[in-house]
């Protein structure tokens, strides 16, 4: 490794931070009487959010539009660029534009924002300068002032587009929390991949597919041994009266048993190796709850009850499987 190159690049990087992080300072600046305007008139619209920008903006509005949108407030991304060639049908009554542009002077914005407030509708400025066009020309005002980009020649968009970004979020967040908006709420928004199955994944749709292993207090150990083998889930539950759990024997319960060395295993019943008081969860629990009740007690499967019934077993493998962990 070159010594050289490698102090070259560990300066840069942390001169880029630094710039970035100083940018972020300044924009706690603007969360003020203004910013809570915005988040108002945004709350109180019966229309969307139509997020616009050029360039790197472009980029950012498009990433602000998602995360708008997954928390729960309706928004829709249209270029600049293509507004004035057809795109700006996309906007209606009562939607509110947000333009995005560090300059606040570039040209495309300078032909739309008329467009836009002749049609009645309300602008949002995301802006670096409140003295340039759009900054003049907006409604309302969300400032992101960036001193200097993190590029040594100070041209390419890296701090501002932090800036933008953070905005967006602080913007989306804020709206979230005046909605009330709860994990059910995110849940219908995120019905794919992993995020999606720790929203709403129960561990109700894991365990009807494994066996469901379980034996009396008074069963022989060998067929308590014969149960646990033949559900190949590494445990069997230990039923009392009313089918309520008394008890749990697990795979480190039977060497256990064999490392003390007891004396004529073949009079021993389940009740007398089994560990009492065995952690349970609900069917209706989410199954990213199990996965925590697992970790925080150093095991790998959970009785599961539903009315105070044992009704099966969830693995470590289930959750495994589907991506939760």
């Amino acid at each position: 490794m070159n010594t050289d190159n490698s102090s070259t690049i560990i300066s840069t990087a942390l001169r880029t931070l630094d710039i970035e992080i100083e940018v972020l300072q300044k924009l706690r600046s603007g969360i003020n009487g203004d910013f809570c305007e915005v988040v108002e008139a945004i709350h109180r619209s019966r229309g969307r959010v139509v997020v616009t920008g050029i360039g790197k903006s472009a980029i950012v509005a498009q990433k602000i539009t998602a995360t708008l949108n997954s928390t729960g407030t309706p928004s829709l991304f249209m270029h600049a660029a293509d507004a004035v060639h057809g795109d700006l049908g996309m906007i209606q009554p009562y939607d509110i534009l947000l333009c995005l542009s560090k300059s606040g002077d570039t040209a495309e914005i300078k032909v739309l924002l008329p467009l836009v407030k002749g049609m009645g509708n309300t602008v949002v400025g995301m802006v670096a300068k409140p003295d340039s066009w759009l900054g003049k020309q907006a409604d309302h005002l969300l400032l992101t002032p960036v001193p200097q980009e993190a590029d040594p020649n100070n041209l390419a968009p890296t701090a501002s587009t932090t800036a933008q970004m953070a905005m967006g979020d602080a913007l989306a967040v804020s709206l979230l929390a005046l909605r009330g908006f709860e994990p059910h709420d995110f849940a219908q928004f995120h019905p794919g991949g992993t995020l999606g199955k720790q929203l709403y994944l129960r561990v109700g749709d894991l365990y009807p597919q494994n066996e469901k292993p379980g034996v009396q207090l008074e069963t022989p150990l060998h067929k308590t041994i014969l149960e646990m083998t033949s559900k190949r889930l590494g445990c069997t539950a230990v039923l009392g009266e009313n089918n309520k759990v008394a008890g749990i024997i697990t795979d480190g319960d039977l060497r256990r048993m064999l490392e003390h060395g007891q004396a004529d295993m073949s009079r021993l019943k389940a009740a007398d190796i089994m560990s009492e008081n065995p952690k349970t969860i609900a069917a209706g629990a989410l199954a990213v709850k199990a996965l925590e009740a697992m970790r925080e007690n150093s095991i790998t499967q959970l009785l599961v009850e539903e009315d105070g019934q044992y009704v099966g077993v969830v693995h470590l493998h289930d959750l495994v499987r589907e991506g939760i962990v």
